[in-house]
This record gives C-alpha cells, sequence and structure tokens, in this order.
C-alpha cells in the first residue's frame, strides 16, 4: 500500500507563520571541500513547517512535547473534510460524525496553498467548534492550517480549548492534505524529542489500511 508523506518541505524560503524564526540550512563541512564527510546546521523555530503543538504552548504547566504519549502519535485516524467552510464550527464537525475517533486529520481549503504560501484568510477553528471536539475527546487532532486559531482571534480561544483538553494531547498544524482521498488511514507523527519543549516540527505519513 501506498504511503502518503502530508508534511510540508523544509527548505530556506518555505512558507512561516508571520513573526516566526527563518528556516536556515547551510553546510559547515564538505567532502568537495576537503573534509572526511558533508555536513549541515540547520536554524529553525519550533513551529517551522509542519509541527505538533503541546498543551504546554498555551497551557501553564501543561504537557511537552517529550511526554506526548507515543500511542497517540502512531496509529489509526480518519481524515475527513470540511468543505467549503470558511471556519470550523461545531455545527461543521458534528454533521462529520466524529464521535469515538482517537485521531482526527481536518483538510480545509487550506490545501489548495499552504505547502507554497501563507494566506493570512485561511481556515481553522471557532471557539464553539474548539470546545465540541474537546468534548468528543480524541487524543490526537491535525489541520492543514498554519494555526488552530483564524488569524488576529482574540485570546485564542481554539488553542486554549484543544490544548487544555484532558484528552488531546498533540495538535498538529501546517498538514499538506492536497489530494488525498477521505476516509480511514493509518497514521505515523515523528515529532523531535526536544525536552521541556512547547512544540517541535515532526514527519507525518499516512497509509491506508
Amino acid at each position: 500500500m501506498p504511503i502518503f508523506d502530508v508534511s510540508v518541505p523544509m527548505t530556506p524560503g518555505m512558507p512561516l507563520y508571520p513573526g516566526d524564526p527563518p528556516f536556515g540550512f547551510e553546510w559547515v563541512r564538505t567532502i568537495a571541500g576537503g573534509a572526511s564527510s558533508n555536513n549541515s546546521k540547520l536554524t529553525l523555530g519550533s513551529h517551522t513547517g509542519t509541527h505538533i503543538d503541546a498543551p504546554l504552548h498555551f497551557i501553564p504547566g501543561g504537557g511537552t512535547v517529550e511526554s506526548i504519549p507515543p500511542e497517540a502519535l502512531v496509529g489509526p485516524c480518519i481524515l475527513v473534510d470540511v468543505g467549503d467552510a470558511d471556519v470550523i464550527t461545531r455545527g461543521v464537525i458534528e454533521r462529520l460524525g466524529l464521535a469515538g475517533r482517537r485521531r482526527i486529520l481536518f483538510r480545509t481549503k487550506n490545501s489548495a496553498w499552504i505547502a507554497k504560501r501563507f494566506e493570512a484568510e485561511f481556515v481553522a477553528f471557532s471557539a464553539d467548534g474548539a470546545q465540541y471536539l474537546a468534548v468528543l475527546g480524541p487524543m490526537l487532532i491535525g489541520i492543514d492550517a498554519p494555526s488552530l486559531d483564524p488569524r488576529s482571534t482574540p485570546g485564542h480561544p481554539a488553542h486554549l480549548a484543544i490544548l487544555g483538553s484532558r484528552t488531546i494531547k498533540g495538535a498538529i498544524e501546517w498538514l499538506n492534505l492536497a489530494g488525498l482521498e477521505t476516509g480511514e488511514y493509518e497514521l505515523f507523527c515523528g515529532p523531535l524529542r526536544v525536552v521541556a519543549g512547547e512544540a517541535a516540527p515532526c514527519r507525518v505519513l499516512l497509509r491506508r489500511p
């Protein structure tokens, strides 16, 4: 069965949330330059590209990246599409029938551009949508958006509801879900094991069961 990489490529000039540190890649030793091996240096922010938010991102004393349980990061998931919705409200989520789902990935109109650029008017969760999602109680959620909250939302209610949930252990942002069929997948999410971190870049792979 094919394996789908739904992480955005990490390269200098890649799209970033405004204000985040730029991604950098440079060679520090090269075989061509006379060294015995090629070695490079990466510079990046913890929210660069496809990444996972741990509760600590918005919840004082919340769980950190290395404390996200592996069973939340690997296992069956469902990929759903919210169609032309401009915001993911409770009503949108209710229509998707997600009760009992442990890992949920949301595809929106953002997938048309998410791997290429940043757009300020991206689709994300409303406060009531995020609160309802927290009540549903998955272990892990993901979205093809730069943020769980629409840009400039006062108070960041979606982040607070989702990351403050007792059951949701992490939230993946900046997924590239373009071209995939909706439905059941096996998910692997491998974040960097950053001790005490509030977020970390990750590689996210999907496979049909």
